[in-house]
């Protein structure tokens, strides 16, 4: 008979998270890569008869592009609900800057759903009043996805606040950050809202604000939300609207947070900069991740689209010398193969991006040599990030059509699925079930 100290030492040793959760935005790692089967056909569309393989439908008031977040049988998701009634969204492809009308009182919101029906289970308001920034017409006030670690829920909700709730959603802790306000580069006049992701990582919760005032990397105690430690980004990045990326790699746990000017890495445990690598994309959004040994970066704006494989080890400053494209802590980078709001992702041997306008691209993942590209459909806008699983790849438009294709060196559309709702969002998989979060829903599709 085991003694009951062993029983309790056995406990505490196993695995919070396992390998059908979806942990934080991109899931495991921010891969974007889900593990076992996954749905390839689908009709969410109810004015398009009959709906098919929706398992359920769940509808969330409010307006966010939070991804879900799935631990065991409950789903994570966020969202801002306007007193003034339905919020404003512009989708499509634009350059305007201009902020929405969307500054009447707001109440954010952290929904709990029961993963395997859409009932909710529980919600918590965060905060309710005034935002303290505007955002973007395609943005929202609720943009970043929660993080858990299978002990506790964190939300960021920008200049709404940090926050810390149990998985039966008492809150735990909370910090007010200040103000972040965003805007690009080239005119600081303009607001943006803010989109970066906390990440939960060894008991540790680190947050980038590259704001027009105050720029940070900061990392908190995830038990009671006690500052670690903070250093200046200004110096370094004066805009972006990333998920930093955590990495560990032997004896050195980095982060990596995108920027402009800058790209850069940091000493997890003191903040302190290891690297820096100048950067040609002036407004960053996609997410640092690592596959086959490589840390990638991605951007898009400004006159160049470039696509970096950094070392993990890298040192000092790895700029390329003029005229180069790789450096000591750079493997290789190209010019034209990034992406401007969608991270790309990484499965098996390839790395697969897509453009705004529905340029879905293959390269090589270890040397970025290309392999194709293709439009998919007839265009339109593309904003939520693809993801991988099951020999496939996933890349929804913001009209809610998502392309299935099939991975390889070359193109094979798999199928066009339509969600018949507005999708800017990432999904996350989990036991053979895509979740997708719309502009008005959380839907579980299933075959």
């Amino acid at each position: 008979m085991l003694s009951r100290r062993f029983v309790v030492i056995a406990a505490c040793m196993l695995p919070l998270l396992s390998a059908s959760d979806w942990p934080s935005y991109r899931g495991p790692g921010a891969t974007g890569v889900g593990q076992g089967a996954a749905p390839a056909s689908w009709n969410g569309d109810v004015h398009t008869a009959p709906v098919r393989n929706i398992k359920w439908r769940a509808p969330i008031p409010g307006l966010g592009h939070s991804s879900p977040v799935v631990l065991g049988n409950k789903l994570f998701v966020t969202t801002a609900i306007s007193s003034a009634g339905k919020a404003p969204l512009k989708i499509g492809l634009y350059g305007s800057g201009d902020s929405a009308d969307d500054d009447a009182e707001q109440e954010w919101v952290l929904y709990c759903l029961d993963k395997l029906s859409g009932e909710v289970l529980w919600r918590q308001t965060a905060h309710r009043g005034k935002p303290r920034a505007r955002r973007h017409t395609k943005a929202t006030h609720a943009n970043t996805t929660v993080a858990t670690d299978g002990k506790r829920v964190i939300a960021l909700f920008g200049s709404e606040g940090l926050y810390s709730y149990t998985l039966d959603g008492k809150l735990e802790w909370q910090k007010d950050l200040g103000t972040l306000d965003m805007a690009p580069s080239d005119d600081r006049t303009l607001s943006w809202g803010f989109a970066s992701s906390p990440v939960l990582f060894e008991d540790t919760v680190i947050v980038q604000s590259d704001s027009k005032k105050d720029g940070f990397l900061a990392a908190f105690r995830a038990a009671d939300g006690g500052e670690l430690w903070r250093i200046r980004r200004s110096e370094v990045s004066v805009c972006s609207w990333a998920t930093p990326g955590v990495f560990k790699t032997g004896n050195r746990i980095q982060i990596v947070a995108n920027g402009y000017p800058y790209i850069a890495g940091y000493n997890f445990k003191t903040g302190k900069e290891l690297w820096r690598l100048k950067s040609e994309g002036d407004i960053p959004v996609p997410t640092p991740f690592m596959a086959h040994g490589l840390i990638y970066v991605a951007n898009a704006h400004g006159g160049k689209a470039p696509l970096y494989a950094i070392r993990p080890e890298a040192s000092g400053d790895v700029t390329p010398a003029p005229g180069s494209r790789i450096s000591a802590g750079l493997a290789w980078s190209e010019e034209r193969n990034g992406s401007y709001l969608q991270t790309p992702v990484v499965y098996q041997d390839l790395i697969y991006a897509s453009t705004s306008q529905g340029i879905f691209k293959a390269y090589d993942a270890r040397t970025g040599r290309k392999l194709y590209e293709q439009r998919l459909g007839e265009g339109g806008s593309f904003t939520s990030s693809p993801i991988a699983a099951d020999g496939k790849i996933y890349v929804s438009n913001e009209e809610g059509r998502t392309f299935v294709i099939k991975a390889g060196p070359q193109f094979e559309l798999v199928g066009a699925n339509e969600l018949g709702e507005i999708v800017l969002s990432t999904p996350a998989l989990s036991d053979k079930v895509l979740y997708v979060r719309t502009s008005a829903s959380v839907l579980a599709i299933s075959e």
